[in-house]
């Protein structure tokens, strides 16, 4: 049984895919890399097949194709507004991705806000920021609720605490509500980068305790590059345009200084926006609300319990994270591997046996050689950075490979049979190379 537990709008598009093997075998493709890009699933093809004989410009037009289209855009927002638990007066904007959300809140910051971030966070959440103080990753939730305290008691002046809700490396959730709490206690405002955390939970403003929240619809089973950034409205509508052009404009006179910004979402949507991003998004946002998030949760536990008591009997691979093992987690497992190549195994992986994970460092460079240099004799892995010799599979992933660093996630469509099947492989991988 799949992790769709018979949703047939979350049903994988694709899911019947199949590779030949270097021996003639045919087999099922076990796409274990969901953290990277998550699949189109259902919803989202048939809401684009229904859109496109009406497809036309957005906010541009008169005629059917641009009153449907501009129709189909705002009803998009409305949805995805509801499914993150957007509050009256918060503000939708339709962004490229989670990166390009961040970097807009990041762009829209008062001067004087210090943004407070845990070096474990993603690149996304790591980057933007312009003013910004850096705390290395706590090894126990409690330990970043103190430490965030610390870095905010001497603050004078505007705040803004940036977390990720479910890190991309580890799979860990992070105590986001914890930590809102001690942000707000102080008055300082809260983003969560909700990219890892959406596809696996539901997700709400209030209950995280978050000002804003950033995703991304390819992490989310919805493709053609739509993201979105919810949150509160003053500072997006005091700010510069994210993107100067048509549409964040109310009205241009003849100076160069002549202009008036619009407000609200438009201000900073610039330019003709992703039709096809925002309704895919959006119905696959509708179809999770449908479905039992409950049983999926289950589900999916059920199947990172799988992996990792299989893992338990693969000599010389090592689950690697921040908080133990006790803390609760959506379906993603790094593993060191301190005397094996991790951007080999993944080649070996789908040349040999039809199943796609991830190597290299996850665009988390800090968290990721932090795991790989705590991991037993991690030494023995290549430096990260170090140039690949001759032969060695081609560094994937965001920059050179983390030493030993290997990565398998979960979601809808996962099936019992991909994790054994990886459990099987890297047992034999590992073997083969002892």
């Amino acid at each position: 049984m799949s992790l769709t537990l018979r949703h047939a709008a979350l049903d994988v598009v694709g899911d019947d895919l199949t590779v030949e093997l270097p021996n003639g075998a045919i087999v099922a493709f076990a796409h274990l890399d969901h953290a990277a890009t998550a699949p189109c699933v259902r919803a989202a093809a048939d809401a684009v097949q229904t859109l496109l004989p009406r497809y036309g410009s957005v906010h541009r037009g008169a005629g059917i194709r641009s009153q449907t289209s501009t129709a189909e855009y705002e009803r998009a927002r409305e949805v995805v507004g509801g499914f993150v638990g957007a509050r009256p007066g918060d503000t939708v904007v339709f962004t490229r991705n989670t990166t390009d959300a961040l970097n807009l809140l990041a762009r829209a910051l008062p001067a004087e806000v210090t943004t407070i971030v845990f070096d474990g966070e993603h690149h996304a959440n790591l980057l933007p920021w312009r003013r910004s103080l850096r705390l290395p990753t706590p090894d126990s939730p409690e330990a970043a609720v103190a430490a965030l305290r610390r870095a905010l008691r001497p603050l004078r002046g505007p705040a803004l605490l940036a977390v990720t809700g479910a890190s991309n490396v580890t799979g860990e959730i992070w105590p986001v509500r914890r930590l809102a709490d001690v942000a707000h206690a102080y008055g300082a405002r809260v983003v969560v980068d909700a990219a890892q955390l959406a596809p696996h939970a539901p997700i709400d403003l209030a209950t995280l305790g978050a000002d804003y929240l950033a995703l991304s619809g390819h992490k989310l089973y919805a493709p053609f590059g739509a993201g979105v950034l919810a949150g509160r409205a003053d500072w997006l509508d005091a700010a510069e345009p994210y993107l100067c052009g048509g549409g964040a404009s109310a009205s241009v006179g003849a100076g160069a200084d002549e202009v008036t910004w619009a407000r609200g979402p438009a201000r900073h949507e610039a330019g003709t926006p992703n039709l096809l991003g925002a309704v895919s998004l959006a119905a696959v946002c509708a179809a999770l609300a449908r479905a039992d998030r409950v049983a999926l949760h289950e589900r999916e536990q059920d199947l990172l319990a799988r992996l990792r008591k299989g893992l338990t009997r693969v000599p010389g691979v090592v689950p690697v994270g921040v908080f133990g093992d006790r803390q609760p987690r959506v379906g993603i497992v790094s593993l060191a591997l301190p005397a094996h190549d991790a951007s080999v195994v993944a080649d070996r992986l789908a040349r040999e046996y039809g199943i796609g994970v991830r190597a290299g460092q996850f665009c988390a460079h800090p968290l990721s050689r932090r795991l790989a240099g705590t991991a037993p004799t991690a030494g023995t892995a290549p430096t990260a950075g170090t140039a690949p010799t001759a032969g060695t599979a081609p560094r994937t992933g965001c920059g050179p490979a983390a030493p030993g660093l290997l990565r398998a996630s979960f979601g809808l469509g996962t099936t019992d049979s991909d994790v054994d099947r990886l459990v099987a492989a890297l047992g034999e991988l590992t073997a083969r190379a002892a």
